[in-house]
């Protein structure tokens, strides 16, 4: 089978991951990153959307709604807002499929991957936000219902941080 798909290890590859941006009237549901196997990361105590890898055998959406339910204990009715290809300047990248959604149930609890919090919109400049996420917020939370889903990616340039978003 892996001929049929002409599978080429030496081309570009990536891993396939959700983000999750929930909401709730105002607020926005982000999540606190905890230290990843009692170490200190460069993201460790800054706020980002629920998220991670798509298991073998799930879809982008089960994905994330099974993150958001393990990483939050909350469901949400969630739409694709757009697809995000994170250049890492490595050989593998991450095909990031990032959702938003309204509230629907659920208490939030914290877990090993952090504590999530509802916060308001307009406190987001007041705390720490993971690099990428002010320009992903906004773009998502800027779309309509119908708008179609975005394409874009992420790279660094001269040690800067960019996001290129594209509209359909």
């Amino acid at each position: 089978m892996p001929d049929e798909q002409n599978l080429d290890r030496s081309r570009y590859q990536v891993i396939p991951r959700v983000l999750v941006f929930v909401t709730r009237g105002e607020e926005i549901l982000l999540l606190q990153i905890a230290p990843r196997k009692g170490k200190i990361t460069r993201w460790t105590g800054r706020y980002n959307g629920l998220g991670g890898h798509i298991e073998r055998g799930e879809d982008p959406l089960t994905a994330a709604r099974r993150e958001l339910l393990e990483e939050a204990g909350v469901t949400a009715d969630l739409r694709l807002r757009g697809i995000l290809l994170v250049d890492t300047g490595e050989a593998v990248g991450i095909a990031l499929h990032i959702f938003h959604g309204e509230y629907r149930s659920g208490e939030l609890r914290a877990t090993p991957e952090g504590t999530p919090a509802w916060i308001p919109r307009h406190r987001l400049s007041e705390i720490p936000l993971v690099e990428d996420a002010p320009v992903l917020i906004e773009t998502v939370l800027a779309m309509r219902s119908d708008s179609p889903p975005f394409c874009g990616r992420s790279f660094y340039e001269e040690d800067a941080l960019r996001v290129v978003i594209n509209q359909a």
